[in-house]
């Protein structure tokens, strides 16, 4: 029986290695026929072996037809990304893509030669699973796959179906179905529970959503590796169902806590025993149902301070973990997040000797580090490259799927590249994309994208000159002219150090600046901003048939009225406080009547509609209760946050057509009603009296089954011209200030 498991084991393994280790022709001539099924015979496909570490590409005309040369799958997918984007004007993003082709492609008058400086190029972050994600059928993650392999990534986080593994190993060792009921949680928050942070939030999870995420892993695997990429698989992290404490009592387990917000978790000590056996069993299992790639992601203390400061302790940590993935897979290579070392609280207590401890244990080559939110927190300026160990450079960005116009293009478009050639740099092997939340602000993601194949700073101007005409199929004037304020205004580099500012719209109501996770001050003259809404506006009649056009002048007008809905809502406190009944009833209409309006607008674009989000949770649902499960998830997750008296509320606030018009709009309205009835009756506002009430009805809110559309309404373009001309002149002369 061990034999026939070991055989197992190398099998597994063996295929893996091929997948990612020589060119799929087959798997890259069906990506082409996805991307351009009209065009895909005019394409072929030939293997170009490497000169080195570096993965390379190759394209030429050759007998009449376009010649894509590659080592493995993303390098061909890659060159076929670069054929398209610099001779046809072609570009697929999360927000509008431009798919027309010409009738005859474009010749390549002398071969094009492409290295990538970057042997790594990761994708994604625990909480993308959640924040867009959760609720992806096979279909769209076999978009997602495409988009990454023609953006040149090969190392993406793959975590889908881990519950499967769980389920098999924690039931081998006598845990109950009630037992794991107590430890998953619902699907909206797996990137909280694969963190070590809760348990049990948002479930229980039914046993239907196992078993077809197991198969939805096995399709995501399958495809990644075919195009040669390297998936990177969970490892154990130590963290144990409630019931291990009872079932186990001589074991070492720490109870931890994460922000207060939920009940503690139980964390298996590294220097117990059995941490290493249950770590063994997991990889085992996993391998036998998903093969391996050699590279785990394990993130032990997450938002978590270690129960002990001592170096040693700290050393021993690390020491078990990696030993653990060592002993079933002596290949393994340990992918950590660097957060635990960036979070606000992980700064003080990672001081340089307590990092190098809890480093050192792993070979230099056997541990990637993430420097998780390289363009505003580098972590690796001051631990000298992570003393010695692999790093890459990553663009965080998004902060919970938040959708505001938001990003340092500047650092973006040289940091990746300068940093090749800083004589600091340790071991530096890599870039990536670990937003929290993605399907926003594309032209920021594409941008970083841009360095993959590119070991020289991008000339910022010129390439959004060439993004302008992929996306629009033109370059527009007025076109240039607002992407010229945009990259002056919302995409200048700041002192930002949280993602976008919000609107105070998608705040829990108050007369304050700021609510709670709402921070509201812009870093840019919102004055200025609005120009390029007019630009905008000035190109509609040319570009309004463009499908990128259309997303891009929604999403400015959207950004224009919800920083109108924070200068109104301070000028509102501003009339409340000053006694003014009847001028604050007037102008909270207006507030209200602008809400309104927004959601019509984010109606008319399918990337702006509540309605989808929760019909895809739905989706997955085998009967009744599962349905109501799902749809519990999906609105808790961008509305309260979890319980009642959570304390992140609001964090993941999306500007979404039927969430302003159904949550924050009838929140707003009870705001009003209450704080004018206290005005009349001179009686003193109790913000806290009030957030009481509230917190109810948010609460019931969450709870209650409902029907929001999932088809668009409305031309984008007419509507966006009907708020530029309702608001323009007056938002046009109102700044947001701090």
């Amino acid at each position: 029986m061990k034999r026939s498991c070991l055989l197992t084991l190398l099998l597994a393994t063996c295929v893996c290695l091929n997948a990612f280790s020589q060119l799929n022709v087959s798997a890259s001539k069906k990506l082409i026929q996805r991307i351009v099924p009209q065009h895909y015979q005019k394409f072929e496909v030939k293997y170009l072996p490497k000169t080195g570490e570096d993965d390379r590409f190759e394209i030429e005309s050759r007998n009449g037809k376009i010649v894509l040369s590659g080592n493995n799958g993303v390098a061909v997918a890659s060159a076929l990304n670069y054929y398209l984007k610099e001779y046809c004007n072609f570009e697929i993003t999360w927000n509008g893509s431009n798919r027309n082709m010409p009738k005859v492609l474009p010749v390549i008058k002398e071969k094009i030669s492409k290295t990538s400086p970057h042997e790594l190029r990761y994708y994604l972050n625990y909480c993308t699973f959640s924040y867009s994600m959760a609720w992806w059928d096979w279909k769209r993650w076999e978009e997602e796959i495409d988009w990454m392999a023609l953006n040149g990534i090969n190392m993406p986080l793959a975590i889908t179906g881990q519950e499967a593994i769980w389920q098999k190993v924690y039931k081998s060792m006598g845990f109950t179905d009630k037992d794991l009921q107590e430890f998953f949680t619902g699907p909206a928050y797996f990137g909280w529970f694969y963190m070590n942070n809760m348990d049990a939030w948002g479930g229980p999870l039914p046993q239907s959503w196992i078993d077809s995420h197991k198969e939805l892993q096995k399709k995501i695997l399958v495809r990644q590796r075919e195009l040669g990429m390297i998936p990177v698989l969970p490892a154990f992290t130590g963290h144990v169902p409630k019931s291990f404490v009872k079932k186990f009592p001589e074991a070492k387990v720490d109870s931890v806590n994460w922000q207060g917000n939920f009940p503690n978790i139980y964390m298996l000590n590294p220097n117990d025993p059995m941490f290493s056996k249950i770590g063994e069993q997991f990889l085992k299992e996993q391998t036998r149902e998903y093969g391996t790639d050699h590279y785990y992601s394990s993130d032990i203390f997450n938002e978590l301070n270690p129960p002990s400061s001592d170096p040693k302790y700290l050393y021993d940590i690390s020491e078990k973990v990696y030993s653990s993935m060592k002993k079933v897979d002596p290949k393994s290579v340990w992918v950590m997040q660097a957060w635990l070392f960036v979070s606000a609280h992980g700064r003080k207590f990672w001081t340089p000797e307590r990092m190098q401890a809890f480093l050192k244990p792993v070979p230099d080559d056997k541990l990637v580090i993430l420097d998780l939110y390289t363009e505003n927190r580098p972590r690796w300026k001051n631990t000298e490259g992570y003393y010695g160990k692999k790093w890459v450079w990553n663009m965080l960005h998004n902060f919970g799927g938040n959708i505001g116009l938001f990003g340092k293009a500047q650092t973006i478009a040289s940091e990746p590249a300068r940093v090749l050639s800083d004589p600091m740099k340790g071991n530096y092997s890599g870039i990536g994309l670990t937003m929290e939340g993605i399907e926003q602000n594309p032209f920021i993601y594409h941008l970083m994208l841009e360095h993959v194949w590119n070991n020289q700073p991008v000339d910022l101007e010129n390439w959004t000159h060439k993004y302008i005409a992929r996306r629009y199929g033109v370059l527009d004037e007025n076109a240039v002219k607002a992407w010229n304020v945009l990259l002056n205004t919302v995409y200048k580099d700041n002192n930002k150090d949280q993602g976008a500012p919000e609107s105070i719209l998608t705040g829990r109501p108050t007369f304050a600046q700021t609510s709670y996770w709402t921070w509201t001050d812009l870093y840019y003259d919102n004055r200025e901003f609005v120009k390029a809404w007019d630009y905008l506006i000035k190109s509609s009649d040319k570009l309004k048939n463009s499908d990128g056009f259309q997303y891009d002048i929604v999403d400015v007008t959207r950004q224009a009225m919800a920083n109108y809905a924070t200068a109104l809502q301070r000028q509102l406190a501003y009339t409340y406080h000053a006694g003014d009944a009847q001028t604050y009833e007037k102008e909270s209409k207006k507030f209200l009547e602008l809400l309104s309006d927004l959601d019509r607008l984010l109606a008319t674009r399918k990337d702006f509609l509540l309605g989808i989000w929760i019909e895809d949770a739905k989706k997955w649902a085998t009967n009744a209760e599962e349905s109501k499960l799902y749809e519990f998830n999906a609105k808790d997750l961008v509305s309260m946050w979890g319980h009642k008296e959570i304390t992140i509320n609001d964090y993941s606030a999306r500007q979404w057509s039927g969430l302003v018009e159904n949550y924050y709009k009838q929140r707003w309205q009870i705001f009003f009603n209450q704080s004018l009835q206290k005005l009349k009756n001179n009686e003193v506002w109790d913000q806290a009296e009030f957030e009481k009430y509230i917190k109810d009805w948010e609460w019931n809110w969450v709870n209650k089954q409902e029907v929001y559309p999932t088809a668009t309404k409305g031309d984008p373009v007419e509507v966006s011209k009907e708020m530029y001309h309702k608001y323009f002149r007056t938002i046009a002369r109102v700044n947001v200030i701090k």
